[in-house]
């Protein structure tokens, strides 16, 4: 039996853009995406914390280092600039590899930069 998993995530990093008129996607910084283990074009799903919206796109890369977050085409209506994300993959294991399995999970820093350490909320902030 195969089980479908969390294969990784990008932990409330922030929305910088919203592009209506691209033909679709989410932008995600190149170094996210190799820190996440998220390919071009590969399927993900968005939950955003502050209005609750939920949806699948695929990625493509971002320029490395900007910690840019683009929310692409039908996307942009989900969300907008200053949102906090959480951006998750998923994947299929046997029952072997899903009892071993753990996830990798990317936290950010406020500029979307990767954290070594997971940062501290503050719920204040939240909307």
């Amino acid at each position: 039996m195969q089980r479908a998993l969390l294969k990784s995530k990008i932990h409330r990093v922030r929305v910088t853009d919203a592009n209506l008129n691209y033909e679709g996607s989410l932008t995600i910084d190149a170094d996210l995406m190799e820190a996440a283990d998220v390919l071009p074009y590969e399927q993900v799903k968005v939950y955003n914390i502050y209005n609750g919206a939920r949806f699948d796109t695929y990625a493509i890369a971002g320029p490395a280092g900007k910690g840019d977050i683009c929310l692409n085409g039908a996307a942009a209506r989900m969300g907008a600039p200053g949102d906090l994300i959480i951006i998750a993959t998923y994947a299929n294991y046997d029952e072997a590899e899903a009892a071993k399995h753990k996830p990798v999970v990317v936290f950010v820093d406020p500029q979307n930069r990767k954290c070594v350490e997971k940062p501290m909320v503050d719920l204040a902030v939240v909307k």
